[in-house]
């Protein structure tokens, strides 16, 4: 083992050649952009390019492990390493922690040498793929947008499919089986609408409207075995405050939630989801299937007493032989007496915590600057606010790596206008570490690009249905009207 560390030892520092100057010892860590400083990397991430947030004639950043080390020379301030290196250094220090340490020369003047940082290699990968939809940040017009899937061992981003190519209407709510890329959904709006539901090879177009129903589906979460889909149906208006911190207001006058029967092409509900006394929204089902978790908020006249409404996290029993609900709800976080709104709960793969978010009232809660993310202990019912994640602007819409080990979720910590994905490690106990910014080849990448990522999630590999056919299918079917159940 010793040799094959020399070995590699030699090869990295062979492949730099480059001395680097002694500086005058500052006690200070480099202000960087992004900060990835102190955080918990996967073992299987791109390289992690950063820039000095001040000026500099030269400098060089030596990442280091043990006898390995990589050393980078800065171009305009940005440190880019080369992937060969990086996942060698990254492969020996599985489950250790990398140093860094930069030298610099300023403008003032002579070579500082910053106190070094550290990268903690996780031992658990992260999916290797992360879907996303890309849009401005506005929601009454657009001129394109589409659902993208970017390769996080490297930085090469392709479209599942873009607007483009149906005649650019709305497309959202892309969602997958378990983190499965062959097992997805998402919704198209207006032009050719319908839901959109890939199996593998097959492609089917859905008209989830019905006479019962006051909208199409909407807010997709897959039953383990794939035989269903619980969704929400929304009648959702939106409005634009003049001077208000929460320059967009969405907000719901009506909403239900449903099970969708992907054999028999049949939505089944009951009455203590489906119910005009109660807006009940986003579900999403637990690993095992048998427990459907969701938001509910009494029923209010609405636009006018939408800061009034907030909504408690709650649950309900599923069979998913009966196709049938339990008689009781469980309320998990009560909102009359926590004085806050829940949205967007999510289960970790292993059962064992559920991540939501609270902000101050209503449920679109990426567009309200108060947005932190809770975690819940499903074991002992207790709830905590992710301090060790949350910022000062929106954090919210999250979901989980295949592992358990790694969350994705939306901030708008950078600028509080784009929604941006951070990544974090969450360890067996439930404790995350500090979050890291989506890494890009370029490190301005996130200072000139316009537009928000919407709906991060997690999956294990590559779409590979073209968005030709996704755009066939949705252009020239009909689609299957589905039937509805009151159970």
């Amino acid at each position: 083992m010793k040799l094959s560390l020399y070995l590699l030892s030699t090869v990295l520092l062979a492949s730099c050649a480059v001395t680097v100057p002694e500086g005058r010892e500052t006690g200070a860590q480099p202000s960087i952009f992004p900060d990835y400083a102190g955080t918990v990397i996967p073992p299987n991430i791109a390289p992690l390019h950063f820039a000095l947030d001040i000026p500099v004639k030269e400098a060089f950043a030596v990442f280091a492990y043990g006898d390995v080390s990589v050393t980078v020379k800065a171009k305009k301030g940005s440190f880019n390493i080369q992937p060969a290196p990086w996942k060698k250094l990254l492969a020996v220090a599985t489950g250790a922690s990398v140093s860094v340490t930069v030298t610099a020369r300023t403008d003032e003047g002579g070579w500082i040498s910053y106190a070094p940082f550290s990268l903690h290699v996780a031992k658990e990968p992260v999916d290797s793929y992360l879907a996303y939809r890309l849009i401005e940040p506005v929601y009454e017009l657009w001129n394109r947008m589409g659902i993208y899937q970017r390769n996080l061992e490297t930085y090469a981003e392709t479209p599942i499919i873009e607007n483009e190519m149906t005649g650019k209407n709305c497309m959202n709510c892309h969602s997958f089986r378990m983190q499965d890329p062959s097992k997805m959904l998402f919704h198209t709006r207006a032009t050719y609408s319908g839901t959109l539901l890939v199996d593998g090879d097959r492609i089917e177009k859905l008209n989830t409207g019905t006479e019962q129903t006051v909208a199409p589906l909407v807010y997709p979460s897959w039953h383990p075995s794939g035989r269903f889909v619980a969704f929400s149906v929304n009648r959702t208006k939106q409005g634009f405050h003049h001077n208000d911190r929460n320059r967009i207001e969405v907000f719901d006058d009506a909403s239900d939630v449903v099970v969708y029967d992907v054999e028999k092409h049949e939505i089944v509900t009951t009455s203590v989801l489906f119910s005009p006394e109660a807006f009940e929204t986003f579900p999403s089902f637990s690993p095992d299937g048998e427990t459907l978790y969701f938001c509910s908020a009494p029923a209010m006249y609405m636009p006018a007493s939408f800061k009034e409404v907030k909504y408690s996290l709650c649950s309900i029993a599923f069979d998913p032989i009966a196709r049938t609900f339990g008689s009781t709800v469980d309320t998990l976080y009560n909102a009359a007496e926590g004085g806050r709104s829940a949205s967007f709960p999510r289960v970790s793969p292993d059962g064992k915590y559920l991540i939501y978010t609270l902000s101050g009232y209503g449920n679109f809660s990426i567009w309200h600057e108060d947005a932190d993310l809770y975690m819940l202990n499903i074991a002992d019912g207790t709830s905590r606010p992710m301090s060790e994640i949350n910022s000062a602007n929106v954090d919210s819409y999250h979901s989980w790596s295949s592992n358990s080990r790694w969350i994705v979720f939306s901030s708008r910590r950078i600028d509080g206008l784009y929604t941006r994905p951070f990544i974090a490690y969450v360890n067996s106990d439930g404790e995350a570490s500090k979050p890291f910014l989506l890494p890009q080849r370029n490190t301005d990448f996130y200072h000139r690009f316009m537009k928000s990522y919407n709906i991060p999630e997690f999956i294990t590999g590559k779409v590979t249905v073209s968005g030709r056919k996704l755009a066939l299918k949705a252009k020239k079917d009909a689609g299957v009207d589905l039937t509805f159940l009151m159970r």
